[in-house]
């Protein structure tokens, strides 16, 4: 079975790359240096310190696992290239909510760098889904958890 490609942005290649670079080189030393700081205390098994920096460095690898696998199947939008005709991941989008006349603007990324709180969406989320493919003009109606929600795109632009 093949791995599902994570679809990333340039900007969210590089924000995982770097994250990968400082737990790799920075972290795990600090880490390592705690744990040795904590096995010279002596006795380990009462030493909190000791339980804590093992912990930390278990959290590390995971996250660092979990990165290179986000990597290792990366396919990068490059985002010079999106097609400003219609709606595709790595481009940015104003659309209007036609309930609440409020203007929205999305980016639309893949699944991993989503974040809503900063505006990102999925392509895989009911609105990114809905989005896709559409044009300057048309009125999409998402069907959410929340309910029926129209919106009018209003604008297409690169992101960058």
């Amino acid at each position: 079975m093949q791995e599902k490609k994570n679809i990333l942005t340039y900007e969210g290649l590089k924000k995982y790359e770097e994250e990968l670079h400082e737990l790799k080189v920075v972290k795990r030393q600090e880490v390592a240096q705690k744990i040795k700081e904590a096995r010279e205390q002596g006795d380990l098994s009462e030493n909190a310190e000791y339980d804590a920096a093992k912990d930390e460095q278990r959290d590390i690898e995971a996250r660092i696992e979990e990165l290179e696998k986000i990597l290792k199947n990366a396919e990068v939008v490059v985002e010079e290239e999106v097609d400003l005709d219609k709606i595709s991941i790595g481009c940015r989008v104003k659309l209007l909510d036609i309930e609440f006349s409020e203007e929205l603007e999305y980016k639309i990324v893949g699944s991993t760098e989503a974040n809503s709180l900063k505006g990102k969406i999925s392509n895989e989320s009911p609105v990114g889904k809905a989005l896709l493919g559409r044009k300057i003009g048309d009125t999409v109606e998402v069907e959410t958890q929340a309910g029926t929600f129209a919106y009018k795109v209003l604008e297409i632009q690169r992101s960058n």
